[in-house]
């Protein structure tokens, strides 16, 4: 019932605002002056309201919309804390599940005028919203989707959540400084995919400077036991097992067995971005096993800032902030706040170290094709290193 509420004092605001200038920030400056954000997120509006007005879910609320609606709800308090500021800009909000193509919002006045798109993205609105970009040199943020949706030789792309290549690298890198000389095994599954995982392995290996690692890689069977595991562990010292795979149910059962054995041979575990979001890892039965992933957003949010997130949270909304709220007030605080300074130079310096607010972004250039020395898109480098134990929650690295 309470997202409820919220999604209607949402639906309120932007159908409102459909006429207008949404959040248009007023300072000394005139309209003309002002910076134009396009904020392009899935918030199923059309779809959550009939012909007549009524909310269609009764007292549900389904849990596809909840990502859209959360990032939509620090971004809106991020806009309020440059409105603050006294930061002139003029942002549009733009629900993508209208019922509007990707083609036919692109083609909206208020995004074709826009110095900057910050897009809450699915996978086939990555290569419209790049090719725009680049034709009107203005940069556009994917926020979400740690790919490059095919996209090359574009300047003006930027993927926050960095790609599983970005994450091999900084995987292999933190095992490098820590476990350079012990024993490290790569559980995997067969799989395309865990194929892949495996050659951008391969690949940091062959480029990275100093010790390389003696990776083990075991395949592992679909239905494989602590006795399929055992033979490649140690019962003297610690063994630091690599999950090979995205598949979330194969880190549990992974975790699973880890733990039922962790007493007799000594492990550690060093799973994939997609742990991030596997709460079961909180419970007893992974009991004193260490568990570690890698993460692009920076998770430990002790600051005054994100007490202040969390309390207006519990004091006007009755609920808790998601990671997905944070990723909004960084994101919109953050460019907006760079746009403003920078103004026609913002695509040149957009991976300029200002303005941080939880996560210490480092944008750099990517070449796909390092001979043709050609920029495909600008990619977060920055990856922290979480670990958990009992529920605790700690970044190492």
């Amino acid at each position: 019932m309470r997202f409820i509420i919220r999604f209607f004092l949402i639906a309120g605001i932007l159908l409102i605002s459909a006429r207008q200038s949404l959040f248009a920030q007023q300072g000394n400056t005139t309209a003309g002056q002002k910076s134009v954000i396009s904020v392009l997120l899935p918030l199923y509006l059309d779809s959550a309201f009939d012909a007549t007005g009524q909310y269609r879910y009764g007292k549900q609320f389904p849990k596809y919309m909840l990502p859209g609606l959360e990032f939509y709800e620090g971004a809106q308090l991020a806009i309020d804390s440059l409105k603050k500021e006294n930061v002139s800009l003029d942002i549009h909000i733009i629900d993508t599940r209208s019922g509007k193509s990707i083609n036919e919002i692109i083609a909206l006045p208020e995004v074709q005028q826009s110095s900057l798109v910050l897009g809450f993205v699915s996978n086939n609105e990555i290569r419209p919203l790049a090719t725009f970009a680049n034709s009107k040199q203005v940069p556009f943020i994917n926020v979400n989707l740690p790919n490059d949706g095919g996209v090359t030789n574009n300047p003006y792309m930027v993927i926050l959540n960095s790609s599983l290549a970005t994450h091999c690298e900084g995987i292999y890198k933190f095992l490098q400084r820590n476990y350079s000389t012990g024993r490290i095994v790569v559980f995997r599954k067969a799989g395309a995919q865990e194929d892949r995982l495996k050659g951008y392995l391969t690949e940091v290996e062959k480029s990275t400077m100093g010790t390389s690692l003696k990776l083990k890689y075991v395949t592992l069977p679909a239905d494989f036991k602590p006795e399929d595991l055992t033979p490649f562990l140690d019962s003297l010292k610690i063994t630091l097992c690599v999950a090979g795979s995205l598949d979330e149910q194969f880190a549990r059962n992974l975790c699973t067995q880890l733990a039922e054995i962790n007493k007799n041979y000594p492990v550690q575990v060093m799973g994939m971005p997609t742990w991030d979001g596997i709460r079961e890892f909180d419970r007893k039965e992974y009991k004193d096993l260490d568990i570690f992933y890698s993460t692009p957003f920076n998770p430990v949010r002790t600051d005054a800032l994100s007490e202040m997130i969390n309390t207006y949270f519990k004091d006007n909304l009755y609920a808790r902030p998601s990671d997905m709220v944070f990723r909004g007030y960084e994101s919109m605080y953050r460019f907006g706040k760079l746009l403003r300074e920078l103004g026609p130079n913002f695509a040149s310096g957009i991976g300029e170290k200002k303005y941080k607010v939880f996560t210490d972004f480092d944008i750099q250039p990517v070449l796909l094709d390092k001979q043709k020395q050609q920029l495909d898109y600008f990619e977060n480098k920055k990856l922290y290193i979480i670990k958990k134990v009992n529920g605790v929650v700690s970044t190492v690295f």
